[in-house]
């Protein structure tokens, strides 16, 4: 399918990680779009709401017009959201935090843009994923984002022995996430499953005051462990 120059455009609006000031961590383009616009894609219309109303003080908020894309929106609803996109006019999707279709229902639409023609902008803005990754030391040339480990704890034990293994064998760094009230047993879990010598990154409340970012080899996290709970956090691994 080919991009139709008659149809709007489809933005990817990042949204700040954490209660930051938008200001703080977007580029100056993220706020002219979002006054531009006046419909948009969004996880929760109320922190969506406070989000646009941060970053842009005198935009109308009656005049917005949103859907909500999240495990409520009946499946069936989801192509009319890209019908203004049809009719010329461009719209906005936006992630509850970060950047959309990474880690996040967004991709779905993004999708279907693509299969409508319509043309796909991506904005720049925080991405908790590769801020991580970036700050970690290991090896950006080669990395895999799983997602959530499995909750059972035999399961989880497993999955992190392969996801070790897989490191070790192609050189490549692995990351994950947590349910922030889990996080204090994951670190638990990682310092009792892996080898002593694999390091593991933990990444927390990145671009926010409390941000804590630390590599170094599991044998020395087990002698002092960061209290994260309730905390957003991601780990990575390499063997």
């Amino acid at each position: 399918m080919h991009i139709n120059s008659t149809f709007g455009k489809l933005y990817l609006i990042p949204t700040t990680l954490g209660e930051t000031a938008p200001l703080e961590v977007m580029p100056g383009m993220v706020q002219k779009i979002v006054y531009e616009l006046d419909e948009f894609i969004v996880e929760n219309e109320k922190t969506a709401r406070r989000f646009i109303k941060q970053l842009c003080t005198d935009k109308s908020q009656p005049n917005l017009r949103l859907h909500a894309l999240n495990k409520h929106t009946d499946i069936t609803d989801i192509p009319t959201f890209l019908d203004s996109c049809l009719k010329g006019i461009s719209i906005g999707l936006m992630s509850e935090a970060g950047v959309p279709g990474v880690a996040d229902p967004g991709a779905d639409i993004v999708r279907l843009a693509h299969e409508k023609g319509i043309q796909v902008v991506p904005l720049v803005g925080p991405s908790s994923i590769l801020m991580a990754m970036m700050s970690s030391g290991m090896n950006g040339q080669n990395f895999a984002f799983n997602g959530y480990l499995p909750i059972d704890q035999k399961e989880k034990r497993q999955e992190l022995k392969r996801l070790e293994t897989i490191s070790r064998d192609y050189n490549q760094s692995q990351l994950f996430i947590e349910t922030p009230y889990r996080n204090n047993k994951l670190i638990e879990e990682l310092c009792n499953s892996l080898n002593a010598s694999t390091r593991l990154c933990i990444a927390c409340d990145i671009t926010l005051p409390t941000e804590f970012i630390v590599t170094k080899p599991i044998s020395m996290w087990k002698t002092k462990q960061p209290d994260l709970h309730k905390r957003p956090a991601l780990f990575i691994i390499h063997a």
